[in-house]
Parts: structure tokens; sequence; C-alpha cells
């Protein structure tokens, strides 16, 4: 497989978009909810592209899943967070639509991306998904992730 440069990789840039989304949302909170909520949002949403990244530079193809792992469960937490402030109504419903979506997206590239690291023959068309929709909102809100 040849070299990707980290810039190319979609999966890559919708993580670091839903990073700046949600520091976005989260630096117009006020200190209660940035300190009890908002810290931990933007780390684990920062946590998502910084995994990724930390992968690709590894030398070995299995660090390179291993840290892809790791942005998954990152991932994940970012949607529990998210869940959480919607809850609490610290966001609205169209905030919340927007990032949930951009989870669910970056999901099922991280998903391909994993899939593809260490196959042989693997090109950069295999790590790329078109940017079409997946699910209407409500079916990626049944989603079991």
């Amino acid at each position: 497989m040849s070299y990707i440069p980290i810039d190319d990789l979609e999966v890559y840039r919708v993580a670091m978009e839903i990073g700046e989304e949600v520091w976005a949302v989260v630096e117009k909170w006020d200190r209660f909810q940035k300190d009890a909520i908002g810290s931990q949002f933007c780390e684990a949403s920062d946590s998502i592209a910084a995994n990724i990244a930390e992968g690709h530079g590894r030398f070995h193809y299995k660090e390179n899943k291993n840290f892809c792992y790791y942005a998954r469960g990152s991932l994940l937490e970012t949607k529990t967070w998210l869940k959480k402030s919607y809850t609490r109504k610290l966001l609205d419903e169209a905030t919340f639509n927007r990032i949930i979506s951009l989870l669910a997206n970056c999901h099922l590239k991280l998903n391909k991306y994993i899939k593809s690291i260490g196959t042989s023959g693997a090109s950069s068309s295999q790590l790329r998904e078109p940017d079409i929709p997946y699910w209407d909102i409500q079916e990626i809100n049944d989603l079991p992730f």
C-alpha cells in the first residue's frame, strides 16, 4: 500500500470536523457546564482525529489498527457526551442532529479504514466513501453505538 498523507484520509477530515463542531458548541457554555461535561466532551471528540493521526504515523500496520480502535472508542465516548448534553438541554436539536450525523458518518468511514489497514493492494480509493447520506436521522439514533 502506498503512503497516503493524513490530510487525504476522508475519515481523518471528518474526525477533525467533529472536534471543531464540538468546540464551537462547548465554548459558549457557562463555566459549570464546561467543567462538568464540556472538557470531557472536547477531549473525547478531539481524541478521534488525534488517534487516527497517531496510528497513521506508526511504523507497523498493527499499531495503526490499535490506534484506530482507540479512535473508535473515543467516537463512542463523544456520542455519550453528546447525548448527555442534549438530555441536559445544553444544545438544541439541530446541533444534536448535525453532530450525531457526523459521528455516524465517521464511524462508518473508520470501520472501513480499519478493515483496509494491512491488506495488500489497498488503494486510496478504498479508503474513501462517497459523500451520500446513509440513513435518515431516526435510523442513526437507533444504531447500537
